[in-house]
This record gives C-alpha cells, structure tokens and sequence, in this order.
C-alpha cells in the first residue's frame, strides 16, 4: 500500500491507497512545532483506529508547501514504508506526463503538479484545475499537456476570516450562499459578497482562461475541462455549473500517480 502525504499549510492530508483505491484519507492541523516523532505516533494511532496495519505500507509520496515539515514527514514516510518517499519536487517534473514551462519549476506548489498531473490523467485534454484550500488557485494546462500558468486568490475560508479579524463588528459567518445578492442583515451580507462575491471570480477568471487560452493556443474554449477540488469547493458547486468535474481527492491522486511515474 502507498502512503500519500500532502503537507498544506493549514492542513497535512495524509491517504493510504491500495491500487488506485484510497482506503481512508485523514486531516491533520499543520503544525510546524511538532516532530517528525509526534506526527509518526499521530499517525500510528489515526491508521490504528481504522484498522490499517502498518506493516502494509510498502512505498510511499510526499508534497509539501511548508519547508519546515518537508524532512519531519520525509522521516515520517521512510519509517512506514521502510525507505525514502517520492519527494514531488523539480527532480522528478521530467518524469511526468505534464510539461512546466521553463524557469517556472521552482515556482509552482507541488500541490498544483499534483493537481495537473491528476487532471491531466482524467480528461487529457486542455483544463483549469480549480483548488478550493487556504488559497483560491487556478492552475492552466493547454491540450499538448504544457502547464501554462497559474492563479492565485484568497481562499473563501481565507477571505472570511480576514474580514471578521479586521472588523471588530463583522462576525465569522457560515460559507453558505443567500437567498438573495441583496444583504438585508449582517451575516447574509458577508456571504452575498463573500460566497456570490467568489462565484463571480470564479466564473469571470474561467471564461477570461479559456479566452487567453484559444488566443495562446488555438484550443477551442469548449474543449477545456474545469475541474474543482479542494474542501471549499461545495461551496460554488450548487450555485455554478462552470465545473466539468469535481474531485476533492484530486491532489492525492495526482500524488500517487507521480509516485508512479517517479518510482
């Protein structure tokens, strides 16, 4: 079994897969004060409780945008799998059955190859991977498989919590869309111009994407796929229809098909 570890910087998700098949996914808070020891007995117990045995791991992937976890959960993995992860990092991209543009290796999260790697598995085709996380990020891939750019905003649960922490009157508020763009009280104000604030971003940077790239390209904008992951993500998902696919695991199964590619 493979052990996937995404390290985020509000959340460390860790999978365990069996094939292409996830058996459990766990959320744990990032925190860079703990140890690779603590995290190892966290995650003893969690795979514990689940009735996961630990001697089943026999390879395992790390992504990480925070650099001080990079080498805890590198030891982390290496215990479980009984030697040194797949590290997603610029020494494997030529590895993968996606391109990043030259220069920009360095640039792009691990997160998002992840991300692309996953999408460009699903549709093979031109896409906009969409990660709803603690950034809103827009990762663009063209139809010969090129990552062409990205974009990056604040996460909804980013957006919310900095308008509630700056404004002494202003509340943290559910992440819900209201009934109506018009806020006849506190909290349907926020989510008016927070959750149909978002809805607007979203739907505008997708169709100004696929615009940019049919002019880059020549792709014909009704061949790019959208494709939603990330927890915040069903947030938009009942009020847009703009998303072709919408996977939350999709960073994870990106992980494990780079630690496919890379092995």
């Amino acid at each position: 079994m493979l052990l996937a570890i995404d390290i985020g910087n509000t959340n460390v998700v860790i999978a365990v897969f069996k094939g292409e098949e996830i058996v459990h996914t766990w959320r744990i808070a990032t925190d860079t004060k703990r140890t690779g020891d603590e995290y190892k007995s966290i995650l003893l117990t969690l795979m514990d409780d689940e009735k996961i045995a630990a001697d089943q791991i026999d390879c395992a992937a790390v992504s990480s945008v925070v650099p001080d976890l990079t080498g805890p959960f590198i030891t982390v993995a290496t215990h479980f799998a009984g030697k040194k992860p797949v590290i997603v990092n610029p020494d494997i991209y030529d590895r993968l059955p996606i391109k990043l543009p030259e220069g920009a290796a360095h640039e792009i999260g691990t997160d998002l190859v992840c991300n692309a790697v996953a999408a460009w598995n699903l549709t093979h085709s031109a896409n906009i991977v969409i990660d709803f996380g603690t950034a809103l990020s827009f990762t663009i891939t063209d139809q010969n498989g090129l990552v062409r750019g990205v974009d990056i905003a604040p996460g909804l649960g980013t957006a919310v919590h900095s308008l509630s922490s700056g404004a002494a009157q202003l509340p943290t508020v559910p992440l819900v869309a209201p009934s109506s763009a018009i806020g006849t009280n506190t909290i349907h104000s926020i989510q008016a111009g927070i959750v149909l604030g978002y809805k607007g971003l979203v739907e505008y940077l997708i169709s100004q994407i696929k615009s940019d790239l049919h002019k880059l390209t020549g792709v014909s904008e009704d061949q790019v796929r959208v494709v939603a992951t990330g927890g915040l993500n069903s947030v938009l998902k009942p009020i847009t229809d703009v998303f072709t696919h919408v996977d939350r695991s999709l960073t994870m199964k990106g992980l494990r098909l780079i630690a496919g590619y890379a092995s």
